[in-house]
């Protein structure tokens, strides 16, 4: 087992951190403390001995004045032993007088001061005040005066014991608060860091949570402080990560569902290039071949030359419809071009009916039109295409006897454009509705069965709607049933932007 290197926490570092925070506020604060104790115990002192002083300096002038000599060194030599007692009954010190000369002249001490206080005496010679400090002893010098002249100095001695205790138990109390507050700082700052900690602890392991994709219901902290701001900006976080993670799940499914499908359209569209020659292209050969046959045999000149000159027009139309199912089927694209115009719409409806009348009435079908003026903006070719191919698919999946209907209106719904809209109903057999959301994709048929009947391929739907969004519309399964269905095909009725 691998012993790694001690590493502090965060706790512990916290609360060191706050425990040398307070002990150094505390030092500071007792430093300065004690630096003032000191600075007023001293001010006291010089105060006490200035008052003391001018005490004995009218005690002393007192005395001088009652005398008739004027020899300062006379007066202090006869007075000095008496003075200084009395000065010492009357302050409560030890006191010690010295003439001008320094020269000692009297004390209230039972022994003589052997203290060296030369140096003090040359300040009080110059009239100024002067003390030395000797461990717990202070003695402080003043000039004395008589009236105008200066009779010499007085020294007091003091004991600096009792100041010094009370500052020594003052910094002893510093010192034990000091310890008590950095002992009661460390476990505060333990505690307190601990609770945050256990508040980082909580954010980490929702964070967590999330990587593990174990999203949050709720924020995993509810505080007031920036914590509880991180806790909602997580969940915040949380929420976001699993709305996209759901719509990515769904795009995934869409995704696969869009595979499957062009994989059963792929299959699709090989059964349909397996068949669409014989289906579409041998047929069409042999009108065309039937058609130049006609042209040989003129009995009838105007017959046969309406009857060929149809059966070309509707022959070179298939044809080129063939060839643009094998480019749709290789390219999976449509390339129609389209030449947009304003196209009267009821004739050209009207054509198609007639091109359609043949084989409906082969089909035993009968088919009527309902039809108003009106314009259509789009290509011509195109909507002829379009209508051919609803028209074809009413009748091709009718029902003997049936009816098939071709009718138009101009219609304007919520303010927007005027749209043609071009309507083919029959009373064919219906459409499930498990199949009427696929019925315009390419190659896809109701029925196999069916289709073979009816030589439907699945691509005339189709081609409707990419025609249809070709010209700015669209086309629509209205209703189907039992009764049969009803197409709409949605066109714009007039050019875009005017």
């Amino acid at each position: 087992m691998k012993s790694g290197r001690f590493r502090p926490g965060l706790k512990l570092k916290g609360a060191v951190l706050l425990a040398l925070l307070l002990a150094t506020v505390l030092a500071v604060l007792s430093a300065l403390v004690l630096a003032g104790i000191r600075k007023d115990q001293r001010t006291e002192l010089e105060q006490s001995f200035a008052r003391l002083a001018d005490a004995a300096n009218l005690r002393v002038r007192q005395e001088y004045l009652t005398v008739e000599t004027t020899d300062t060194a006379a007066f202090m030599s006869r007075n000095g032993q008496r003075l200084a007692i009395d000065l010492g009954e009357q302050s409560g010190m030890a006191v010690t007088l010295y003439d001008n000369d320094g020269a000692f002249v009297g004390t209230s001490l039972p022994i003589q001061s052997r203290a060296d206080v030369s140096d003090a005496l040359t300040y009080t010679a110059r009239g100024q005040a002067a003390y030395i400090t000797e461990g717990d002893q202070l003695l402080y010098l003043a000039p004395l005066y008589g009236g105008d002249q200066r009779l010499g100095s007085v020294q007091f001695h003091a004991s600096l014991a009792d100041q010094h205790a009370f500052y020594e138990s003052i910094r002893r109390l510093f010192l034990l608060t000091g310890a008590a507050v950095l002992a009661g700082g460390f476990l505060l700052g333990y505690y307190y860091v601990r609770r945050q900690v256990s508040v980082i602890d909580r954010l980490n392991a929702a964070a967590q949570q999330i990587g593990q994709g174990d999203y949050l219901t709720k924020p995993s902290v509810r505080r007031g402080d920036e914590f509880g701001e991180l806790a909602v900006g997580i969940y915040d976080m949380s929420e976001k990560i699993a709305r996209s993670v759901r719509q990515l799940t769904k795009e995934q499914e869409k995704l696969l569902a869009t595979i499957a499908r062009l994989q059963e359209l792929e299959q699709q569209q090989k059964q349909f290039i397996g068949n669409i020659s014989h289906e579409l292209k041998t047929p069409l050969t042999s009108i065309l071949a039937y058609a130049d046959l006609l042209e040989m045999y003129r009995d009838d000149p105007a017959l046969l030359e309406q009857a060929g000159g149809r059966i070309r027009d509707d022959a070179e139309r298939l044809y080129a419809l063939v060839e643009k199912a094998l480019q749709l089927s290789a390219m999976d694209v449509y390339e129609f071009e389209t030449h947009a115009e304003s196209v009267p719409l009821r004739p050209l409806l009207e054509n198609a009916a007639r091109r359609m009348q043949a084989k409906a009435a082969a089909a035993g079908v009968d088919l009527e039109t309902d039809l108003v003026d009106g314009t259509v903006w789009a290509d011509p070719d195109n909507v002829m295409h379009m209508a051919l191919n609803l028209l074809d698919n009413a009748i091709k999946y009718n029902r003997a006897g049936g009816a098939v209907t071709l009718s138009n209106r101009t219609e304007t719904r919520d303010g927007a454009r005027p749209a043609a809209v071009i309507s083919v109903s029959d009373t064919g057999i219906g459409i499930p509705p498990e199949a009427q959301s696929r019925i315009f994709d390419p190659f896809y048929t109701v029925s196999a069965d069916r289709s073979r009947a009816s030589g439907g391929t699945g691509l005339g739907l189709a081609l409707v709607r990419s025609l249809a969004e070709k010209q700015g519309g669209n086309v629509r399964l209205a209703a189907s049933g039992p009764d049969g269905s009803r197409f709409e095909l949605v066109l714009p009725a007039e050019r875009p932007g005017e």
